[in-house]
């Protein structure tokens, strides 16, 4: 019989190669999710650096027909008027008595929630009530804005109210929109101070324990104290909030920009001039369309000192545990 050749036997894979082809792969997909990771905040940073350069070349523009004396000290905001005036203090005190009378309401609410949740409630009632608070943050501001006239205003417009205070409460007013606003930053305040209170050591719970503390001396005088500085933060964070709410207080608290600390007059925030004027009524190229901008920059700045205020604290006061 014929000899049949035979195929020579190849010889066994090298498993470096394997290997090396694996860790290539691994290698090439890092740096793909990387690239898209920066791409990602860079893009985030585009996004903010267009912003700011959108509003500061109109900015510029506004200040080039109105000085900054006339901006910053004039007690009137006219400026759709025959007779302009470009002083945004009435939309500054509007603003701030708005986010003032939602600092008293949703400050006190929030933390004492905070704090039962974190120290009082148990494992059951934290997961049912912390979800429950957090969907007031879901809610869309509008339907806030429509809460405050047909549920809260109501009430504010009631004789016996009237009466007891001897004040003219009007259709829209600011405590109405303060009130909303309030209930608005209560998820923030209450979710972010009680993860700062949850993040206490437990050795400082069990130790003021163990010399006879109560649970409310454990709360005030140990927790709350080595946690202020987060819980400072979420004040500042929620205030920042309140400042920049828009279609809540543009709904509820009216359109008439005054310089007054009555919360139960009409005022004019800064977010609801920007409204105002976004709608369409005034042309692009007056100084009335810029001035649109250089509140939106006043505003800015605003909330990026709050912000800047919040980081501050975190840093100066932060205590930190082994």
């Amino acid at each position: 019989m014929p000899l049949v050749p035979t195929q020579p036997e190849s010889p066994p894979a090298d498993p470096r190669h394997d290997l090396l082809r694996r860790f290539t792969v691994a290698r090439t997909r890092e740096h793909l999710i990387q690239t898209g990771l920066m791409a990602c905040a860079l893009l985030s940073v585009a996004t903010t650096v267009g912003i700011i350069a959108v509003l500061v070349s109109q900015t510029i523009t506004f200040f080039h027909v109105v000085s900054f004396r006339e901006f910053f000290t004039d007690t009137e905001w006219t400026p759709q008027f025959e007779d302009k005036h470009f002083g945004i203090m009435p939309l500054v005190c509007g603003t701030a008595l708005v986010a003032g009378i939602a600092s008293l309401i949703g400050i006190p609410v929030g933390l004492a929630s905070a704090v039962y949740l974190s120290e009082y409630a148990a494992p059951k009632t934290r997961d049912f009530i912390k979800p429950v608070l957090e969907i007031l943050a879901g809610i869309p501001s509008v339907v806030y804005g429509y809460f405050a006239l047909v549920f809260i205003t109501p009430y504010l417009l009631k004789p016996l109210f009237q009466r007891g205070l001897g004040l003219d409460v009007g259709v829209f007013n600011a405590a109405s929109a303060g009130i909303t606003v309030g209930i608005m930053i209560i998820p923030t305040i209450s979710s972010l101070s009680e993860d700062v209170l949850r993040a206490v050591p437990r050795g400082l719970r069990e130790a003021a324990y163990a010399l006879g503390s109560t649970r409310f001396d454990v709360s005030a005088r140990v927790v709350l104290p080595a946690a202020l500085s987060g819980i400072l933060a979420s004040f500042l964070l929620a205030v920042a909030r309140a400042v920049g709410e828009t279609m809540a207080v543009t709904i509820a608290a009216g359109r008439t920009p005054r310089l007054t600390l009555n919360p139960f007059t009409d005022v004019e925030t800064m977010t609801a001039y920007i409204v105002r004027v976004s709608q369409g009524d005034t042309s692009a190229g007056p100084v009335q369309y810029a001035s649109l901008y250089a509140v939106a920059m006043t505003l800015f700045l605003i909330t990026l000192a709050t912000n800047i205020a919040a980081q501050f604290i975190l840093r100066r006061f932060r205590e930190v545990y082994q």
